[in-house]
């Protein structure tokens, strides 16, 4: 009997999922007002953890910038956050009161996107980091 019990526990438990933590900062490594890490790459499933490190700080999805089918997020301001992103694709990210301070980032999910679109309102500090994140993830 306990030979079976085992092999049964091992085919119920679920496939494990990693936790990464993001720190929104007012001044980071890379400058004012960032994410860090500004660019993560995650398995379907992982969670994503922003933490307001700095206050005055939330995450938000950016309109266009999420896959086919994902559902949309925003944060409160100086609130602790998790969201499990299941979605294969990339994830624009924003700070809402500093996105036009360039506080963005990039989620990929999956395997790698081809090519990411960002949209033409996009603030011009915002677009340039963007432009920065993704020429160091290649």
């Amino acid at each position: 009997m306990k030979s079976l019990i085992l092999p049964l526990l091992l085919l119920a438990t679920p496939a494990l999922s990693d936790t990464h933590e993001v720190h929104m900062l007012n001044r980071g490594q890379s400058g004012p007002m960032v994410y860090e890490p500004a660019y993560l790459r995650l398995a379907p499933g992982d969670t994503v953890r922003f933490m307001p490190t700095q206050p005055s700080h939330n995450a938000a999805t950016i309109d266009g910038m999420i896959p086919d089918g994902a559902t949309p997020f925003k944060s409160k301001i100086n609130q602790p956050f998790e969201v499990t992103l299941t979605a294969p694709g990339a994830y624009g990210i924003k700070c809402s009161p500093h996105v036009a301070m360039g506080m963005v980032m990039l989620i990929e999910v999956g395997e790698s996107s081809a090519k990411v679109a960002l949209p033409e309102d996009l603030p011009a500090k915002a677009a340039a980091r963007f432009e920065k994140i993704l020429a160091e993830r290649e």
